[in-house]
């Protein structure tokens, strides 16, 4: 079954995001504490661990947060849901609402490795219902 791998903040937009024990989601707000929350379409951004292996050829040794995702899955190739598919992650509800983004000039991952999977891979949700989301709590598409 799909799971959430790590949960990750950053206070700045543009660095490396660190994991935490747990994030807090609010309703029209996103990630309590996270730089990205904010009453917007990209609120909360989740990427998979899959994904990260990738780069992970090159780079064996990048934690959690390193493309400033907030939520790193695992078992759910999440690039390939489409934009309105619900999530329930943990006792959360987040909706998809951007596949991918364009990845800025001051992107820190880029700097170090020449590439991002972010932009091409990432995923970004609104909060729909609130809740708290820890390591080890499951993802559903449930719409």
């Amino acid at each position: 079954m799909p799971s959430v791998k790590a949960v990750c903040i950053s206070e700045k937009k543009g660095t490396q995001k660190k994991p935490v024990d747990r994030i807090d989601l609010k309703l029209n707000h996103g990630i309590v504490s996270d730089a990205h929350a904010g009453d917007w379409h990209r609120q909360v951004s989740l990427l998979a661990d899959e994904s990260v292996d990738k780069m992970r050829e090159k780079f064996p040794d990048l934690p959690a947060g390193a493309f400033a995702e907030n939520i790193l899955t695992e078992g759910l190739t999440l690039f390939t849901l489409p934009v309105g598919t619900k999530l329930r992650v943990g006792p959360t509800l987040l909706e998809v609402t951007q596949i991918g983004k364009e990845c800025h000039e001051s992107c820190e991952i880029r700097k170090i490795t020449g590439d991002c999977v972010m932009p091409r891979e990432g995923i970004f949700a609104i909060v729909l219902e609130e809740g708290s989301v820890r390591a080890g709590d499951s993802v559903e598409v449930v719409a």
